[in-house]
């Protein structure tokens, strides 16, 4: 007969003293005022390292589930953001739209208030009344000083970066037009500098080009047009029934505008009891004015391509654009005068220049770079545009992903004041693809001037305009060379 073995009893359980050792966390010796403080700042300093923790040890451990994958989830997506717009940036600008950071704010609002919550619960946790000498003020003082730091820091970027960044989409781009595919293989932006300021009764525009962007490769193309271009043909439109000819003949003295482009303004607002709504009844929907869309068409007529968009930059933005990126690197190759001009034919610049732009490299500041522009009182207009061009090119070439993330908030709420426009906000992802490719090449540049293009602005003839359009198309499509026959 086998004798059975007596069975064993169960393990008692442990001693009180055990699980105190065990798990101080969860159960600590509460009778111990320094296995309190130790513990104190432990919960605080996980709290803060990785949100979550302390109550993984010490307290809720769903809450504290909670915590730590938000708290992952947000680095990993943080990361592969900034990798993204370091590696990728094409791919991170074409999310970075109005819904993306909308989402974005949402989720860096949600996160602060979380790390509120868990905070909060840590300090419960804590339970100071048993935490020995200056621990008691010191842990707590830690702990809200961490949550303003994380917490706080959240809010910052949801409300001080994001949420201009947002609201900048929303200004710039928030009455646009509908989005068209590119024309023969470029997207056509008509580009517009003025000054609402010095006194005037209207908006002219001082400075006139056409940005070609290649629609595969991003080249840009620049084509500078003289604000004073007499008699300049309409594209098929409004304008081209009123005006078949140009202005030519049709030059009012009375309403304050000659034949001259730069008079569009005067001739389509001012001179119209509508303001021009007759003219371009669609313009106000679409994020524009009756004077932008008869600028667009003469462009158009000029070059003989299609110009669907524009932007328009007031020289105030201009020189706050500038500022927000850092100042644009210029070599100027004459000494400028700054000021308003003289008072009588003849008056040397040095009576009245307020200031002088010294010949030589310069790295110039907004105010630098809007007088480097406006300069021309000792100089000829084709200069002043070779200038402004000068200027375009330096600002595309400082606007890199890097510098623009750097200062993403100055330039940001620079834009606000700087743009208008009519480019939809669904082309951006698309057009910011293409400025990416296009920082890669050299922006070709095209004045139509006498030392530029051949052009006399005052006189140009029919044979001119001819010109011009084949200069275009030779230089947005040049021709494919002939291989030459073997042997």
């Amino acid at each position: 007969m086998t004798l059975l073995s007596p069975p064993r009893s169960a393990p008692a359980p442990a001693a009180s003293g055990g699980v105190l050792q065990e798990r101080p966390l969860r159960h600590p010796d509460a009778g111990s005022p320094a296995v309190m403080t130790r513990r104190a700042w432990w919960l605080v300093a996980l709290n803060f390292l990785i949100p979550g923790s302390a109550q993984i040890v010490a307290g809720n451990r769903r809450l504290g589930r909670v915590g730590i994958v938000a708290t992952l989830v947000l680095w990993v997506v943080a990361v592969l953001g900034l990798l993204t717009a370091l590696l990728w940036p094409s791919l991170f600008y074409s999310l970075a739209n109005g819904a993306a950071l909308l989402l974005v704010q949402v989720v860096l609002l949600a996160y602060a208030a979380l790390w509120l919550v868990l905070t909060i619960d840590t300090l419960r946790l804590v339970r100071f009344v048993k935490v020995g000498g200056w621990s008691r003020t010191g842990a707590a003082v830690v702990a809200i000083v961490g949550l303003l730091i994380s917490s706080g820091g959240a809010v910052s970027a949801a409300q001080t970066l994001i949420g201009p960044a947002r609201e900048a989409l929303a200004t710039i781009f928030g009455n646009s037009g509908p989005s068209v595919p590119p024309s023969d293989g470029y997207y056509n932006i008509l580009l517009l500098g003025a000054d609402s300021g010095l006194g005037r009764d209207s908006m002219r525009f001082d400075s006139i080009s056409v940005v070609s962007v290649n629609a595969d490769t991003g080249a840009v193309t620049i084509t500078g047009i003289p604000r004073d271009l007499q008699n300049a043909p309409f594209a098929e439109g409004p304008m081209r029934e009123l005006y078949p000819d140009g202005f030519e003949g049709h030059v009012s003295q009375t309403c304050g505008w000659s034949a001259g482009v730069n008079q569009l303004t005067n001739a389509v607002e001012v001179c119209q009891s509508d303001r021009g709504e007759s003219i371009y009844p669609d313009a106000a929907d679409q994020g524009s004015s009756p004077a932008i869309e008869a600028t667009k068409d003469v462009a158009a007529g000029v070059l003989g391509i299609e110009i669907p968009y524009y932007v328009f930059v007031d020289m105030k933005g201009f020189a706050d654009i500038v500022d927000a990126l850092g100042g644009v690197d210029i070599t100027v190759t004459e000494r400028l005068p700054e000021g308003g001009g003289p008072g009588y034919d003849g008056e040397p610049a040095e009576d009245w220049a307020t200031g002088w732009i010294e010949a030589g490299a310069q790295h110039m500041d907004g105010d630098t770079a809007q007088w480097y522009a406006r300069s021309r009182y000792t100089t000829s207009d084709w200069d002043r545009m070779r200038r402004q061009r000068e200027l375009q090119q330096a600002i595309l070439a400082q606007a890199t992903p890097a510098n623009v993330l750097l200062r993403f908030q100055e330039v940001a709420a620079a834009g606000e004041d700087l743009v208008q426009t009519d480019i939809p906000e669904s082309l951006l992802p698309f057009l910011t693809s293409l400025a990416v490719k296009a920082k890669e090449q050299p922006v070709t540049t095209i004045e139509l001037t006498p030392e530029g293009a051949g052009i006399d602005p005052e006189a140009p003839s029919a044979e001119d305009w001819a010109h011009i359009r084949d200069l275009i198309q030779t230089t947005l499509h040049p021709p494919t060379p002939t291989p030459s026959p073997e042997g």
